[in-house]
């Protein structure tokens, strides 16, 4: 099973991403509304991959992905951002994000980024 937490206070931007990723029979997902909330999550159970929102009440995507690491540093995480990829890459650098992804992600975000996953976690 793939352990996923959603890190969003808008789950309405996220229908159609997160029917993809619950089209996928492995995938378990967890939804939570603050950094807070994620942090706790990570602590509980560790996931396979923390997706964090840009628009967090308590965290920027940045300092999350900081705080997670210093929780679990095996943990994947991915990111929205209105930057483009490489804007993205050079802002982010060092903290190993999984994946970029876009302010309303859709099903082919989430197919992309299951298969990322996959990989990093060396699976078929």
């Amino acid at each position: 099973m793939l352990q996923v937490v959603l890190a969003t206070a808008r789950p309405e931007a996220w229908p159609s991403f997160v029917k993809a990723l619950l089209s996928d029979p492995e995938v378990q997902l967890q939804q939570a509304a603050s950094g807070a909330a994620a942090i706790e999550a990570v602590r509980a159970a560790p996931p396979h991959l923390v997706i964090i929102d840009a628009h967090l009440p308590d965290a920027s995507p940045p300092e999350l992905v900081q705080e997670l690491l210093m929780v679990n540093a095996l943990v994947n995480t991915a990111v929205v951002s209105p930057l483009a990829d490489e804007e993205f890459h050079e802002a982010s650098e060092g903290f190993g994000i999984l994946s970029r992804l876009p302010l309303e992600p859709g099903a082919p975000e989430a197919h992309e980024l299951l298969r990322k996953l996959r990989l990093v976690l060396g699976e078929p």
